[in-house]
């Protein structure tokens, strides 16, 4: 199960102008803690910034999975709503789901959410799709001698 860091990153950045500007720019990182989660982003944006850096802020989401696409420049969050019915009353229950989906436009963030949920027996409407400024996504690196 990943843990998903959305990890806000302060630094200078050379504008089509030419000239420095300040900016925070947001990305999310798998990690196991919030100490990894900043020492994690400072090591995959470090190569993207020169001067200094500032990790602003470290939050937990509630994003429980990223479909990816290499194609894609922007990350859209989906908000699922899978329904379930209880046995003993019949009754419809929704249980809500964060999920960060990769996309160049809002159609193409919703095809690849519908492609990602393809193999899903369960019944589920989509609440809410919505862009973010999330620039990049970082999964967990696998230690090689964790790997069998």
């Amino acid at each position: 199960m990943s843990n998903w860091f959305e990890c806000k990153v302060a630094y200078h950045k050379l504008v089509e102008n030419g000239v420095q500007k300040k900016v925070t720019d947001t990305f999310m990182v798998d990690a196991l803690s919030f100490t990894e989660a900043e020492a994690r982003v400072i090591e995959e944006v470090t190569p993207f910034v020169s001067g200094e850096m500032d990790v602003a802020s470290v939050k937990k989401t509630k994003i429980s999975e990223i479909f990816r696409d290499d194609t894609a420049d922007k990350w859209y969050l989906v908000k699922v709503a899978f329904i379930t019915i209880d046995e003993k009353t019949a009754a419809e229950k929704r249980a809500i789901s964060q999920i960060l989906v990769a996309g160049s436009t809002f159609k193409g963030a919703y095809d690849n959410f519908m492609e990602g949920m393809k193999g899903t027996m369960a019944d589920f409407e989509i609440v809410a799709v919505t862009e973010t400024a999330i620039l990049d996504v970082y999964a967990a690196k696998l230690d090689a001698s964790n790997q069998h």
